[in-house]
C-alpha cells in the first residue's frame, strides 16, 4: 500500500530517513496539476536511482488564513470539497495499481487551525500520515495547552507536529521573534508532539530567496530537542543552505511557493513568444496598439487548439513544476 496511513509506520519512515541523513521533503498542493508534477518528479527519481520505493509527503491546507489550498482546489470554493478531491487524487494516483504506486506518499495536513478547522479535527484522519495543529497565534503558554491536548487525544492515530513559533507572511508586516532554544525544548517537553515548526529567519510566500535563513540558530535547537525541526518558507531559502539542512537538525521541509513563482514566468513566456496562436492576431494586434507587445509578437500564425487550451498551459506549468521538484530531492535524497 502507498498512501501510508498508520502513525508508526510513518515514525519508521522519518527514523529511516534520520538514519540515511534524508530530510524529507514536503509539497504542498492546490491543483491536480500541482499533486501530479509532484509524485511524478518523485517517482523519475525513484527509477533515476533505482530504488525500491521513495518517501515523499503531500500538502495542504484548509482553513489557514493565509493560504487555504483546499478552498483553491476546486471553483465551489469550499474547503471540504477541495480537501476530499485532493485526498481522492492522491489515493487514485498512488495505489491500486496507479502510477505512482511505488511511492510511499504520506498526506500530511498542514497549519490546520486550533479553531477555524475543529470540523476537521473532530473527524477520524484516517487517510492522513501527519498534522501540523497550529495555535502559534495563542500566546506560547495557551499555544502550549492546546497543542497538548490535541496531542493526548490523536497522538496514536497521527504523526503530529506542532508549531512553537508563527512562520511570518512576506507579503505583511507583522515580524515575530526567533524560535530560542529554551522555547523549543519547554515547547516538546510539554505537549509531547513529535515535531515542531520553528521559526529560523524564513517567511511563507516569499517572492525571491533573499533571506538570512538562520542555521546557528537551527542548530542551537537541534542541540536542545534533537533533529525534529520542520522547516516552513524553505521556498526563500537559498540552495546552499538547503543541501545542509539535516545537518542543521531541520528532519522535513515544506515548500509550495517556489514550484509556482518560479513556473509561472515560463507559461508567461511561452504564450507571449506565441502570442497569435494561443490568442489570435485581433487581440495581439490590439494589444501592439496598446503599447503592451511589439510587432515581433504578430507573426500571422492561426491561432491553434495546441497553445488556447487549458491543457497547454497545463503542461507547460506541470513539466516546469516537475523540474523544480526534481531539483530539491536532488539536494536531499542521496
Amino acid at each position: 500500500m502507498s498512501i501510508i496511513r498508520d502513525a508508526q509506520q510513518t515514525r519508521d519512515i522519518y527514523r529511516q530517513a534520520g538514519e540515511r541523513g534524508w530530510v524529507l521533503p514536503c509539497l504542498c498542493s492546490e491543483n491536480l496539476t500541482t499533486t501530479e508534477a509532484i509524485l511524478s518528479a518523485a517517482e523519475e527519481y525513484r527509477k533515476k536511482h533505482g530504488m525500491e520505493r521513495l518517501p515523499i509527503i503531500l500538502a495542504i491546507t484548509c482553513q489557514y488564513d493565509h493560504r487555504s489550498q483546499s478552498v483553491n482546489y476546486t471553483h465551489t470554493r469550499r474547503w471540504d470539497t477541495g480537501l476530499k478531491l485532493f485526498t481522492n487524487d492522491a489515493i487514485t494516483l498512488a495505489e491500486n495499481g496507479g502510477p505512482f504506486e511505488k511511492l510511499d506518499v504520506m498526506l500530511h495536513l498542514d497549519h490546520i487551525q486550533h479553531d477555524a478547522d475543529t470540523e476537521l479535527l473532530a473527524t477520524d484522519l484516517k487517510d492522513y500520515a501527519s498534522i501540523m495543529y497550529d495555535a502559534s497565534t495563542l500566546p506560547f503558554d495557551e499555544n502550549i495547552r492546546k497543542t497538548a491536548e490535541f496531542v493526548s487525544r490523536r497522538k496514536k492515530d497521527i504523526l503530529i507536529e506542532g508549531a512553537c513559533d508563527e512562520i511570518v507572511d512576506a507579503t505583511g508586516s507583522v515580524r515575530n521573534a526567533l524560535t530560542t532554544p529554551e522555547n523549543a525544548k519547554r515547547f516538546c517537553d510539554e505537549t509531547g508532539v513529535d515535531l515542531i515548526v520553528a521559526n529560523l529567519g524564513t517567511e511563507h510566500r516569499a517572492t525571491g530567496k533573499d533571506l538570512q535563513y538562520r542555521g546557528d540558530i537551527s542548530r542551537q535547537v537541534k542541540e536542545a530537542i534533537g533533529s525534529r525541526i520542520v522547516l516552513h518558507g524553505t521556498s526563500s531559502v537559498k540552495n546552499e543552505e538547503v543541501r545542509r539542512l539535516y545537518q542543521d537538525g531541520v528532519c522535513k521541509v515544506n515548500i509550495w511557493t517556489a514550484m509556482e513563482r518560479d513556473s509561472s514566468p515560463i507559461l508567461f513566456e511561452e504564450m507571449v513568444r506565441n502570442a497569435c496562436r494561443t490568442a489570435g492576431e485581433k487581440t495581439v494586434r490590439q494589444l501592439i496598439a496598446d503599447g503592451l507587445l511589439t510587432e515581433k509578437a504578430c507573426s500571422g500564425e492561426s491561432i491553434s487548439i495546441n497553445r488556447f487550451t487549458t491543457v497547454s498551459r497545463q503542461e507547460i506549468i506541470f513539466e516546469k513544476m516537475k523540474e523544480i521538484v526534481g531539483e530539491y530531492l536532488d539536494m536531499w535524497y542521496v
